[in-house]
Protein backbone atom coordinates (compact mmCIF):
# COMPACT_ATOMS: atom_id res chain seq x y z
CA UNK A 1 0.00 0.00 0.00
CA UNK A 2 2.60 2.83 0.65
CA UNK A 3 4.31 1.87 -2.46
CA UNK A 4 1.01 2.46 -4.46
CA UNK A 5 0.46 5.85 -2.35
CA UNK A 6 4.40 6.66 -3.56
CA UNK A 7 3.81 5.54 -6.56
CA UNK A 8 0.44 7.64 -7.04
CA UNK A 9 2.54 10.56 -5.33
CA UNK A 10 5.21 10.36 -7.80
CA UNK A 11 2.97 10.36 -10.81
CA UNK A 12 1.01 13.66 -9.45
CA UNK A 13 4.41 15.12 -8.87
CA UNK A 14 5.30 14.60 -12.51
CA UNK A 15 1.84 15.22 -14.00
CA UNK A 16 1.88 18.52 -12.30
CA UNK A 17 5.22 19.17 -12.85
CA UNK A 18 6.06 22.67 -14.59
CA UNK A 19 8.41 23.99 -17.50
CA UNK A 20 8.33 27.55 -15.96
CA UNK A 21 11.44 27.97 -13.96
CA UNK A 22 11.39 29.41 -10.21
CA UNK A 23 13.57 32.24 -9.97
CA UNK A 24 14.42 34.13 -6.24
CA UNK A 25 16.41 36.17 -5.42
CA UNK A 26 19.61 33.95 -4.46
CA UNK A 27 19.02 32.77 -7.91
CA UNK A 28 17.80 35.10 -10.46
CA UNK A 29 21.34 36.83 -11.90
CA UNK A 30 22.82 33.52 -12.18
CA UNK A 31 19.88 31.75 -14.21
CA UNK A 32 19.02 34.41 -16.16
CA UNK A 33 22.57 35.19 -17.41
CA UNK A 34 22.24 31.35 -18.80
CA UNK A 35 19.51 32.42 -21.65
CA UNK A 36 19.91 34.50 -24.23
CA UNK A 37 16.22 34.74 -24.15
CA UNK A 38 14.21 34.73 -21.51
CA UNK A 39 10.48 35.69 -20.58
CA UNK A 40 9.94 36.29 -16.38
CA UNK A 41 6.67 36.91 -14.80
CA UNK A 42 6.36 38.92 -11.70
CA UNK A 43 3.35 37.64 -9.74
CA UNK A 44 1.75 37.54 -6.26
CA UNK A 45 0.01 34.24 -5.23
CA UNK A 46 -3.18 35.88 -4.13
CA UNK A 47 -3.08 37.95 -7.75
CA UNK A 48 -6.69 37.33 -9.81
CA UNK A 49 -4.73 37.79 -13.15
CA UNK A 50 -1.94 35.97 -11.98
CA UNK A 51 -4.10 32.63 -11.38
CA UNK A 52 -5.88 33.39 -14.66
CA UNK A 53 -2.28 33.83 -16.77
CA UNK A 54 -1.02 30.73 -15.10
CA UNK A 55 -2.54 27.93 -17.59
CA UNK A 56 -1.32 29.59 -20.86
CA UNK A 57 1.66 30.90 -19.20
CA UNK A 58 2.32 26.73 -18.34
CA UNK A 59 1.13 25.84 -21.74
CA UNK A 60 3.52 28.29 -23.57
CA UNK A 61 6.77 26.97 -21.41
CA UNK A 62 5.59 22.88 -21.87
CA UNK A 63 5.06 24.39 -25.92
CA UNK A 64 9.07 26.01 -26.46
CA UNK A 65 10.85 23.26 -23.73
CA UNK A 66 13.95 22.50 -25.26
CA UNK A 67 14.28 26.03 -27.39
CA UNK A 68 13.11 28.76 -25.62
CA UNK A 69 12.38 29.33 -21.30
CA UNK A 70 9.93 30.94 -18.93
CA UNK A 71 10.22 31.89 -15.45
CA UNK A 72 8.24 33.33 -12.64
CA UNK A 73 9.30 35.02 -9.77
CA UNK A 74 7.22 35.44 -6.36
CA UNK A 75 7.18 38.61 -5.56
CA UNK A 76 6.06 38.16 -2.10
CA UNK A 77 9.22 36.24 -1.21
CA UNK A 78 11.41 37.84 -3.44
CA UNK A 79 11.02 41.39 -3.03
CA UNK A 80 15.23 42.66 -3.79
CA UNK A 81 14.25 41.29 -7.45
CA UNK A 82 11.07 42.74 -8.03
CA UNK A 83 11.98 46.12 -6.42
CA UNK A 84 15.25 46.31 -8.77
CA UNK A 85 12.92 45.82 -12.32
CA UNK A 86 10.75 48.34 -10.86
CA UNK A 87 7.83 46.16 -10.64
CA UNK A 88 4.70 47.58 -9.36
CA UNK A 89 1.41 45.64 -10.57
CA UNK A 90 0.77 41.86 -10.93
CA UNK A 91 1.23 39.69 -13.62
CA UNK A 92 4.25 42.27 -14.65
CA UNK A 93 6.33 40.41 -17.50
CA UNK A 94 9.75 41.44 -18.79
CA UNK A 95 11.90 39.94 -21.08
CA UNK A 96 15.50 39.40 -20.20
CA UNK A 97 19.06 38.53 -22.80
CA UNK A 98 21.35 36.93 -21.29
CA UNK A 99 20.33 38.47 -18.37
CA UNK A 100 19.76 42.40 -18.34
CA UNK A 101 16.27 43.22 -18.41
CA UNK A 102 15.79 43.93 -22.86
CA UNK A 103 12.00 45.32 -22.34
CA UNK A 104 8.59 45.09 -21.15
CA UNK A 105 6.17 41.98 -22.91
CA UNK A 106 3.10 43.57 -24.27
CA UNK A 107 1.91 41.00 -26.31
CA UNK A 108 -0.87 38.43 -26.17
CA UNK A 109 -1.67 36.39 -22.60
CA UNK A 110 -2.43 33.52 -24.28
CA UNK A 111 -0.52 30.32 -25.02
CA UNK A 112 -0.61 31.03 -28.81
CA UNK A 113 0.26 34.78 -28.55
CA UNK A 114 3.22 34.05 -26.55
CA UNK A 115 4.53 30.84 -28.03
CA UNK A 116 4.14 33.32 -31.34
CA UNK A 117 5.71 36.55 -30.16
CA UNK A 118 8.47 34.81 -28.07
CA UNK A 119 9.80 32.51 -31.99
CA UNK A 120 9.94 36.48 -33.24
CA UNK A 121 11.89 37.35 -30.26
CA UNK A 122 14.11 34.54 -30.65
CA UNK A 123 15.45 35.14 -33.85
CA UNK A 124 17.12 37.73 -35.89
CA UNK A 125 14.89 40.92 -36.18
CA UNK A 126 14.91 41.19 -39.48
CA UNK A 127 14.79 38.35 -41.43
CA UNK A 128 17.56 38.27 -44.34
CA UNK A 129 15.76 36.89 -47.64
CA UNK A 130 18.35 35.94 -50.07
CA UNK A 131 16.35 34.87 -52.76
CA UNK A 132 13.38 36.50 -54.76
CA UNK A 133 11.32 32.89 -53.80
CA UNK A 134 12.24 33.84 -49.97
CA UNK A 135 11.07 36.91 -50.33
CA UNK A 136 7.84 35.91 -52.35
CA UNK A 137 7.12 33.23 -49.50
CA UNK A 138 7.62 36.16 -47.14
CA UNK A 139 5.70 38.45 -47.77
CA UNK A 140 2.43 36.14 -48.37
CA UNK A 141 1.85 36.00 -45.06
CA UNK A 142 -1.11 37.09 -43.23
CA UNK A 143 0.56 39.50 -41.79
CA UNK A 144 1.46 43.07 -43.18
CA UNK A 145 5.09 42.37 -43.91
CA UNK A 146 8.15 45.16 -43.80
CA UNK A 147 11.24 44.97 -45.87
CA UNK A 148 14.04 47.03 -46.28
CA UNK A 149 16.04 47.29 -49.76
CA UNK A 150 19.37 47.86 -49.04
CA UNK A 151 22.36 47.30 -52.31
CA UNK A 152 24.76 47.85 -49.44
CA UNK A 153 23.90 45.45 -46.65
CA UNK A 154 26.64 47.37 -44.33
CA UNK A 155 25.63 50.80 -44.52
CA UNK A 156 24.13 52.97 -41.93
CA UNK A 157 20.55 53.11 -43.68
CA UNK A 158 20.62 49.14 -43.11
CA UNK A 159 21.75 49.49 -39.44
CA UNK A 160 19.24 52.19 -39.01
CA UNK A 161 16.75 49.55 -40.36
CA UNK A 162 17.78 47.21 -37.62
CA UNK A 163 17.29 49.14 -34.91
CA UNK A 164 13.89 49.92 -35.79
CA UNK A 165 12.82 46.01 -36.44
CA UNK A 166 14.02 45.37 -33.03
CA UNK A 167 12.50 48.20 -31.00
CA UNK A 168 9.26 46.72 -33.01
CA UNK A 169 9.70 43.12 -33.73
CA UNK A 170 7.07 42.27 -31.00
CA UNK A 171 4.40 43.46 -33.19
CA UNK A 172 5.38 44.06 -36.87
CA UNK A 173 7.35 41.24 -39.19
CA UNK A 174 10.45 42.36 -40.49
CA UNK A 175 12.83 41.33 -43.80
CA UNK A 176 16.01 42.66 -45.60
CA UNK A 177 17.21 41.47 -49.14
CA UNK A 178 20.42 42.77 -50.91
CA UNK A 179 19.55 40.71 -54.03
CA UNK A 180 20.03 43.27 -57.12
CA UNK A 181 16.88 42.06 -58.77
CA UNK A 182 14.86 42.61 -55.70
CA UNK A 183 16.62 46.48 -54.88
CA UNK A 184 15.79 47.64 -58.81
CA UNK A 185 12.36 46.36 -58.60
CA UNK A 186 11.43 48.61 -55.78
CA UNK A 187 13.45 50.64 -54.97
CA UNK A 188 15.65 52.79 -57.79
CA UNK A 189 17.74 54.28 -55.36
CA UNK A 190 19.63 51.36 -53.85
CA UNK A 191 18.01 51.70 -50.17
CA UNK A 192 14.22 51.83 -49.37
CA UNK A 193 11.75 50.11 -47.22
CA UNK A 194 8.69 49.09 -48.70
CA UNK A 195 5.31 48.07 -46.19
CA UNK A 196 3.72 45.01 -48.02
CA UNK A 197 0.10 44.49 -46.87
CA UNK A 198 -1.61 40.69 -46.89
CA UNK A 199 -2.58 39.05 -50.02
CA UNK A 200 -5.35 38.21 -48.66
CA UNK A 201 -6.51 42.14 -47.80
CA UNK A 202 -6.12 43.23 -51.35
CA UNK A 203 -8.55 45.75 -52.88
CA UNK A 204 -9.07 48.26 -55.24
CA UNK A 205 -9.57 51.16 -52.83
CA UNK A 206 -5.74 51.58 -51.43
CA UNK A 207 -2.45 49.99 -52.90
CA UNK A 208 -0.90 47.00 -51.60
CA UNK A 209 2.87 48.44 -51.02
CA UNK A 210 3.34 51.74 -49.40
CA UNK A 211 7.03 52.92 -49.60
CA UNK A 212 8.94 55.47 -47.29
CA UNK A 213 9.36 58.84 -48.89
CA UNK A 214 12.04 58.60 -50.85
CA UNK A 215 12.98 62.43 -50.26
CA UNK A 216 13.34 61.82 -46.67
CA UNK A 217 16.34 60.79 -44.61
CA UNK A 218 15.81 56.78 -43.45
CA UNK A 219 16.35 56.73 -39.90
CA UNK A 220 15.21 54.38 -36.80
CA UNK A 221 12.76 57.36 -35.47
CA UNK A 222 11.14 58.19 -39.53
CA UNK A 223 11.07 54.40 -39.91
CA UNK A 224 8.62 53.64 -36.65
CA UNK A 225 6.70 56.26 -37.16
CA UNK A 226 6.39 55.50 -40.83
CA UNK A 227 4.91 52.09 -40.36
CA UNK A 228 2.88 52.63 -37.51
CA UNK A 229 0.89 55.44 -39.61
CA UNK A 230 0.92 52.68 -42.47
CA UNK A 231 1.02 49.35 -41.55
CA UNK A 232 -2.40 48.06 -41.37
CA UNK A 233 -3.78 50.59 -44.24
CA UNK A 234 -7.47 52.08 -44.57
CA UNK A 235 -9.53 49.38 -42.74
CA UNK A 236 -7.33 46.12 -40.94
CA UNK A 237 -8.73 42.91 -39.76
CA UNK A 238 -8.55 43.42 -35.98
CA UNK A 239 -7.59 40.06 -34.06
CA UNK A 240 -6.49 38.77 -30.50
CA UNK A 241 -3.03 39.11 -32.32
CA UNK A 242 -3.08 42.91 -33.01
CA UNK A 243 -5.95 44.43 -31.18
CA UNK A 244 -3.51 46.40 -28.72
CA UNK A 245 -2.13 48.06 -31.98
CA UNK A 246 -5.39 48.64 -33.51
CA UNK A 247 -7.51 50.25 -30.36
CA UNK A 248 -7.19 53.07 -28.60
CA UNK A 249 -7.55 55.41 -31.06
CA UNK A 250 -11.20 56.81 -32.21
CA UNK A 251 -12.07 53.58 -33.76
CA UNK A 252 -15.60 52.10 -36.04
CA UNK A 253 -15.55 48.50 -36.07
CA UNK A 254 -17.84 46.13 -38.39
CA UNK A 255 -18.29 43.03 -36.47
CA UNK A 256 -19.34 40.20 -38.57
CA UNK A 257 -18.51 36.49 -39.55
CA UNK A 258 -15.00 37.03 -40.52
CA UNK A 259 -13.30 33.73 -41.46
CA UNK A 260 -9.92 34.48 -44.18
CA UNK A 261 -9.31 30.72 -43.57
CA UNK A 262 -12.56 29.41 -44.81
CA UNK A 263 -14.03 31.83 -46.20
CA UNK A 264 -12.04 34.77 -47.34
CA UNK A 265 -14.80 36.06 -50.22
CA UNK A 266 -17.38 36.32 -48.30
CA UNK A 267 -15.08 38.34 -45.47
CA UNK A 268 -13.69 40.59 -48.42
CA UNK A 269 -17.59 41.45 -49.31
CA UNK A 270 -18.34 42.70 -46.66
CA UNK A 271 -14.68 44.60 -45.34
CA UNK A 272 -14.85 46.23 -49.10
CA UNK A 273 -18.15 47.93 -48.04
CA UNK A 274 -17.12 49.61 -45.10
CA UNK A 275 -14.01 50.62 -47.47
CA UNK A 276 -15.83 52.18 -49.52
CA UNK A 277 -17.47 54.07 -47.57
CA UNK A 278 -14.15 54.81 -45.27
CA UNK A 279 -12.38 56.56 -48.00
CA UNK A 280 -15.66 59.09 -49.62
CA UNK A 281 -14.86 60.32 -46.03
CA UNK A 282 -11.27 60.07 -45.66
CA UNK A 283 -10.71 61.81 -49.46
CA UNK A 284 -13.21 64.60 -48.06
CA UNK A 285 -10.35 65.49 -45.69
CA UNK A 286 -12.54 63.46 -42.05
CA UNK A 287 -8.52 61.18 -41.13
CA UNK A 288 -9.50 61.52 -37.54
CA UNK A 289 -11.32 58.26 -37.57
CA UNK A 290 -9.93 54.80 -38.11
CA UNK A 291 -11.63 51.67 -39.42
CA UNK A 292 -11.23 48.14 -39.07
CA UNK A 293 -13.66 44.32 -39.26
CA UNK A 294 -13.30 41.88 -36.09
CA UNK A 295 -15.11 38.71 -36.48
CA UNK A 296 -17.90 38.75 -34.47
CA UNK A 297 -17.88 35.58 -32.29
CA UNK A 298 -14.11 36.54 -30.91
CA UNK A 299 -14.84 39.85 -30.04
CA UNK A 300 -18.81 39.29 -29.00
CA UNK A 301 -17.91 40.70 -25.73
CA UNK A 302 -17.27 43.93 -27.28
CA UNK A 303 -20.76 43.60 -29.27
CA UNK A 304 -21.92 42.71 -26.06
CA UNK A 305 -20.67 45.72 -24.58
CA UNK A 306 -22.22 47.52 -27.48
CA UNK A 307 -25.87 46.56 -26.60
CA UNK A 308 -25.83 44.34 -29.33
CA UNK A 309 -26.58 40.83 -30.14
CA UNK A 310 -23.25 38.80 -31.80
CA UNK A 311 -26.06 35.99 -32.93
CA UNK A 312 -27.93 37.77 -34.53
CA UNK A 313 -28.19 37.82 -38.50
CA UNK A 314 -25.66 37.64 -41.38
CA UNK A 315 -25.18 41.66 -41.98
CA UNK A 316 -22.27 43.15 -39.86
CA UNK A 317 -23.29 45.57 -36.56
CA UNK A 318 -20.96 48.62 -36.13
CA UNK A 319 -20.02 50.99 -33.17
CA UNK A 320 -17.74 53.91 -32.57
CA UNK A 321 -15.42 53.61 -29.73
CA UNK A 322 -13.11 56.78 -29.29
CA UNK A 323 -10.25 57.30 -27.12
CA UNK A 324 -12.32 58.81 -24.37
CA UNK A 325 -13.87 55.55 -24.11
CA UNK A 326 -17.30 56.97 -25.46
CA UNK A 327 -19.31 54.60 -27.58
CA UNK A 328 -21.44 54.98 -30.40
CA UNK A 329 -23.84 52.53 -32.00
CA UNK A 330 -25.41 52.31 -35.80
CA UNK A 331 -29.29 51.67 -34.92
CA UNK A 332 -30.01 51.37 -39.03
CA UNK A 333 -29.75 48.10 -40.51
CA UNK A 334 -26.23 47.55 -42.13
CA UNK A 335 -27.15 47.81 -46.48
CA UNK A 336 -25.19 46.28 -49.26
CA UNK A 337 -24.90 49.79 -51.03
CA UNK A 338 -23.08 51.72 -47.78
CA UNK A 339 -25.76 54.05 -47.42
CA UNK A 340 -26.83 53.34 -44.00
CA UNK A 341 -23.15 53.28 -43.02
CA UNK A 342 -22.63 56.56 -44.88
CA UNK A 343 -25.42 58.23 -42.89
CA UNK A 344 -24.21 57.19 -39.73
CA UNK A 345 -20.83 58.52 -39.98
CA UNK A 346 -22.05 61.37 -41.23
CA UNK A 347 -24.07 61.87 -38.42
CA UNK A 348 -20.71 60.96 -35.97
CA UNK A 349 -18.55 63.73 -37.77
CA UNK A 350 -21.52 66.29 -37.40
CA UNK A 351 -22.03 65.41 -33.92
CA UNK A 352 -25.48 64.44 -34.15
CA UNK A 353 -24.71 61.07 -32.72
CA UNK A 354 -26.02 60.29 -28.77
CA UNK A 355 -23.12 58.30 -27.20
CA UNK A 356 -24.17 54.83 -26.53
CA UNK A 357 -24.53 54.25 -22.35
CA UNK A 358 -24.69 50.37 -20.96
CA UNK A 359 -26.78 51.53 -17.46
CA UNK A 360 -28.73 49.94 -15.18
CA UNK A 361 -32.35 52.01 -14.53
CA UNK A 362 -31.38 54.97 -11.93
CA UNK A 363 -33.14 53.61 -8.71
CA UNK A 364 -36.31 54.98 -7.59
CA UNK A 365 -35.31 54.59 -3.98
CA UNK A 366 -31.61 55.13 -3.48
CA UNK A 367 -31.57 56.23 0.13
CA UNK A 368 -29.41 53.61 1.97
CA UNK A 369 -26.39 54.12 3.49
CA UNK A 370 -24.15 53.08 0.31
CA UNK A 371 -25.63 54.65 -3.07
CA UNK A 372 -26.36 52.68 -5.48
CA UNK A 373 -24.24 54.23 -8.68
CA UNK A 374 -25.38 53.34 -12.51
CA UNK A 375 -23.99 54.73 -15.11
CA UNK A 376 -26.93 56.96 -15.68
CA UNK A 377 -26.20 59.12 -12.66
CA UNK A 378 -22.96 58.04 -12.19
CA UNK A 379 -21.89 62.23 -12.78
CA UNK A 380 -24.31 62.91 -10.48
CA UNK A 381 -23.14 60.93 -8.03
CA UNK A 382 -20.14 60.48 -7.95
CA UNK A 383 -18.65 63.47 -10.06
CA UNK A 384 -20.53 66.08 -7.68
CA UNK A 385 -17.50 68.65 -6.82
CA UNK A 386 -18.76 69.31 -3.62
CA UNK A 387 -18.72 65.53 -2.25
CA UNK A 388 -15.77 63.46 -1.16
CA UNK A 389 -16.74 59.78 -2.99
CA UNK A 390 -15.56 56.39 -2.23
CA UNK A 391 -17.17 53.89 -4.81
CA UNK A 392 -16.49 50.33 -4.99
CA UNK A 393 -17.02 48.90 -8.59
CA UNK A 394 -18.17 44.84 -7.97
CA UNK A 395 -19.82 41.74 -9.68
CA UNK A 396 -22.67 40.08 -8.71
CA UNK A 397 -20.76 36.65 -9.02
CA UNK A 398 -17.79 37.92 -6.61
CA UNK A 399 -17.20 35.90 -3.61
CA UNK A 400 -14.87 38.80 -2.35
CA UNK A 401 -17.46 41.36 -2.93
CA UNK A 402 -19.79 39.52 -1.00
CA UNK A 403 -17.63 38.86 1.67
CA UNK A 404 -16.58 42.65 1.91
CA UNK A 405 -20.77 43.92 1.48
CA UNK A 406 -21.35 43.78 5.06
CA UNK A 407 -18.44 46.16 5.73
CA UNK A 408 -18.69 48.08 3.64
CA UNK A 409 -22.43 48.50 4.46
CA UNK A 410 -21.59 49.66 8.22
CA UNK A 411 -18.68 52.12 7.02
CA UNK A 412 -21.69 53.73 5.24
CA UNK A 413 -23.60 53.44 8.08
CA UNK A 414 -20.82 55.28 10.17
CA UNK A 415 -20.54 57.95 7.85
CA UNK A 416 -23.69 58.44 7.09
CA UNK A 417 -24.86 61.87 8.95
CA UNK A 418 -21.44 63.31 7.13
CA UNK A 419 -23.02 65.52 3.96
CA UNK A 420 -20.04 65.41 2.51
CA UNK A 421 -19.49 61.93 2.10
CA UNK A 422 -20.68 59.57 -0.12
CA UNK A 423 -19.94 55.44 -0.12
CA UNK A 424 -21.59 54.53 -2.51
CA UNK A 425 -20.98 50.63 -5.03
CA UNK A 426 -21.36 50.21 -8.84
CA UNK A 427 -21.80 46.43 -10.12
CA UNK A 428 -19.16 47.00 -13.47
CA UNK A 429 -20.90 43.89 -15.05
CA UNK A 430 -23.91 46.00 -15.94
CA UNK A 431 -22.92 49.91 -16.31
CA UNK A 432 -20.42 51.39 -18.51
CA UNK A 433 -17.08 52.79 -16.27
CA UNK A 434 -15.91 55.92 -17.02
CA UNK A 435 -12.14 55.48 -18.32
CA UNK A 436 -10.52 57.09 -15.37
CA UNK A 437 -11.42 54.56 -13.54
CA UNK A 438 -9.53 51.09 -14.56
CA UNK A 439 -11.21 48.51 -13.44
CA UNK A 440 -9.34 45.13 -14.01
CA UNK A 441 -10.59 43.28 -11.05
CA UNK A 442 -13.33 43.25 -8.20
CA UNK A 443 -13.92 44.71 -6.02
CA UNK A 444 -11.87 47.29 -7.05
CA UNK A 445 -12.38 50.52 -4.74
CA UNK A 446 -12.38 54.69 -5.61
CA UNK A 447 -11.82 57.45 -3.76
CA UNK A 448 -13.15 60.36 -5.46
CA UNK A 449 -11.92 63.69 -3.76
CA UNK A 450 -13.79 66.61 -3.70
CA UNK A 451 -12.45 68.80 -6.39
CA UNK A 452 -10.68 66.79 -8.08
CA UNK A 453 -13.20 64.79 -9.94
CA UNK A 454 -10.56 63.61 -12.77
CA UNK A 455 -8.07 62.63 -10.75
CA UNK A 456 -9.59 59.66 -8.41
CA UNK A 457 -7.53 57.69 -6.24
CA UNK A 458 -7.64 53.60 -6.79
CA UNK A 459 -7.37 51.44 -3.45
CA UNK A 460 -4.78 48.58 -5.03
CA UNK A 461 -2.57 48.46 -1.98
CA UNK A 462 -1.47 45.11 -0.29
CA UNK A 463 -2.16 44.77 3.31
CA UNK A 464 1.06 46.72 4.28
CA UNK A 465 -0.23 50.24 3.24
CA UNK A 466 -3.12 50.36 5.44
CA UNK A 467 -2.40 53.43 7.77
CA UNK A 468 -4.08 56.20 6.28
CA UNK A 469 -4.66 59.71 7.55
CA UNK A 470 -8.47 59.61 9.79
CA UNK A 471 -9.40 62.53 7.73
CA UNK A 472 -11.26 61.12 4.48
CA UNK A 473 -10.43 64.07 3.22
CA UNK A 474 -6.82 64.16 3.11
CA UNK A 475 -5.11 62.76 0.76
CA UNK A 476 -3.31 59.18 1.13
CA UNK A 477 0.42 58.77 0.71
CA UNK A 478 2.08 56.95 -1.76
CA UNK A 479 0.75 53.52 -2.51
CA UNK A 480 1.78 50.19 -5.14
CA UNK A 481 -0.04 49.36 -7.84
CA UNK A 482 -1.29 45.86 -7.23
CA UNK A 483 -4.36 43.86 -7.48
CA UNK A 484 -6.42 43.14 -4.60
CA UNK A 485 -6.74 39.29 -5.51
CA UNK A 486 -6.45 37.34 -2.58
CA UNK A 487 -7.77 34.70 -0.68
CA UNK A 488 -11.47 35.74 0.84
CA UNK A 489 -10.93 36.38 4.26
CA UNK A 490 -7.40 38.61 4.02
CA UNK A 491 -9.14 40.27 0.82
CA UNK A 492 -11.84 41.27 3.12
CA UNK A 493 -9.32 41.64 6.00
CA UNK A 494 -7.24 44.05 3.83
CA UNK A 495 -9.97 45.94 2.51
CA UNK A 496 -11.87 46.82 5.72
CA UNK A 497 -8.54 47.46 7.33
CA UNK A 498 -7.77 50.48 4.42
CA UNK A 499 -11.48 51.70 4.89
CA UNK A 500 -12.05 51.61 8.28
CA UNK A 501 -8.99 53.49 8.83
CA UNK A 502 -9.91 56.52 7.30
CA UNK A 503 -12.72 56.85 9.85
Amino acid sequence: MHRLLLACALFLGTAWASDVLDLTDDNFESVSAQHALLLVEFYAPWCGHCKKLAPEYDSAAARLKGTLSLAKVDCTSNSATCNKFGVSGYPTLKIFRDGAESGSYDGPRTADGIVSTLKKQAGPPSVDLRSGEEFEKFIADKDPSVIGFFRDSYGPTHSEFLKAANSLRENYRFGHTDQDDLVNKYDSNGEGVVIFRPPRLTNKFEDATVSFPAHEKITSNKIKTFIQEHIFGLCPHMTEDNREQIQGKDLLVAYFDVDYDKNAKGSNYWRNRVMMVAKKFADAGKTTLNYAVADRKTFGHEVSELGLDASAGDLPVVGIKNSKGEKFVMQEEFTRDGKALERFLQDFFDGKLKRYLKSEPIPENNDGPVKVVVAENFDELVNDESKDVLIEFYAPWCGHCKNLEPKYKELGEKLAEDPNIVIAKMDATANDVPSSYEVRGFPTIFFSPAGSKSAPKKYEVSCDHTVFSKELQCPPPPFTTQELMSDSDQHCKCIVQIILARL
